[in-house]
């Protein structure tokens, strides 16, 4: 590989090429066209190619390892402080290489074409979700304008059918049949939803690391195929509470002249995945419940002196930190209560 580092802006026709040597002397400016792009690029000797981390930064990541460059992206928000002046495509690629230089410099790690598989199943599933969640409101909202208040959920469709079979209530002719259609295509989107989470639960089960995640308790077939779709390799991490960092399950801090002051959580990581192990961990608070954990346990201490919310965002943290050692040992989970009293 020679000494060349490329930075590359990413459009839809058009991109933007930035060539400089390692230490920052400019080596060429180029705009090139989609097809110009591959055809110019296969034409150089393996260099470093810097991309921001966007939509079809994964698949032309790929492309270019294919004509032997090594690729790394940048998340957006770290490249924005090194733009000169005006924004513009030349600016932007000069920023990319500029801030690839850096030594502390982050880069996102590329996903492989079978991730981004796994990835666009899980948002499409997510997707019907949302769409069936606004009929449901849209029919709640109707039975409003007729005096009868539904509780939020998915769960009181039977509520409302019986609601529409009752010839006591009096609702008009064209709002039954308004309510019939909208039920119609509730129970479509269900059965979408219910094929998708079908798909995603095969997935898991042919994946070994996704049968070992689901060992862990609130962690399901979603959860574990989150994890392998949305996070990068877990050797990207130094310890199981970078991961959890990466997640946004720690707090956000406004430490100052070495008083430390930390506040809720972050929320600036991968958002999918950090829902769906609070989601777990609330599960396993309702456990709790109806069957009280080990005593003096550090969950049966948490519960005791803190709000159940608090604890759930906690447990999420643990269960992120015993996903990467799970991950990283390549073993199934292993209850510390039951370790300790062993």
């Amino acid at each position: 590989m020679n000494d060349t580092m490329i930075g590359v802006g990413l459009a839809k026709n058009v991109f933007q090429l930035h060539g400089a040597s390692m230490t920052g002397d400019v080596k060429y400016r180029k705009k090139l066209s989609r097809g110009q792009f591959l055809r110019f690029m296969s034409e150089q000797s393996p260099a470093l190619v810097v991309m921001e981390a966007c939509g079809s930064a994964h698949y032309w990541a790929r492309e270019l390892v294919k004509l032997g460059h090594a690729v790394k992206l940048i998340a957006p928000q770290y490249v924005r402080p090194f733009v000169k002046r005006q924004k513009n495509d030349a600016t932007d690629a000069e920023a990319i290489v500029i801030a690839a230089r850096q030594p502390e410099m982050r880069f996102v790690e590329p996903k492989t074409a079978d991730q981004q598989a796994r990835a666009v199943l899980f948002r499409a599933r997510e997707r019907i979700v949302h769409q069936r969640t606004e009929l449901v409101n849209a029919l709640r909202a109707v039975l409003y304008e007729y005096g009868q208040v539904i509780p939020q959920g998915i769960g009181h469709i039977k509520r409302i059918e019986a609601i529409l079979e009752n010839a006591e209530i009096g609702l008009p002719e064209i709002v039954q049949e308004e309510c019939r259609d909208l039920l119609a295509q509730i129970g479509e989107k269900t059965a979408r939803i219910e094929e998708k989470a079908r798909k995603l639960a095969e997935l898991s089960r042919r994946s070994g690391a996704a049968r070992r995640l689901q060992t862990m308790p609130g962690v399901g077939p979603l959860t574990a195929l989150a994890v392998e779709a949305f996070a990068p390799a877990m050797q990207s991490f130094r310890c199981g509470r970078d991961f959890a960092a990466w997640l946004g399950l720690v707090p956000r801090q406004f430490s100052s002249g070495g008083k430390e002051r930390l506040g809720r959580v972050s929320k600036a990581g991968q958002a999918d995945i950090r829902r769906l192990l609070i989601i777990g961990a609330m599960a396993r608070l309702s456990w709790a419940g109806r069957k009280p954990p080990v005593q003096g346990s550090w969950l049966s201490r948490m519960l005791a002196k803190k709000p159940r919310m608090l604890v759930a965002i906690a447990l999420a943290n643990k269960m992120a930190r015993t996903i990467w050692a799970m991950l990283m040992k390549q073993e199934e989970y292993r209850d510390p209560a039951l370790a300790m009293a062993a």
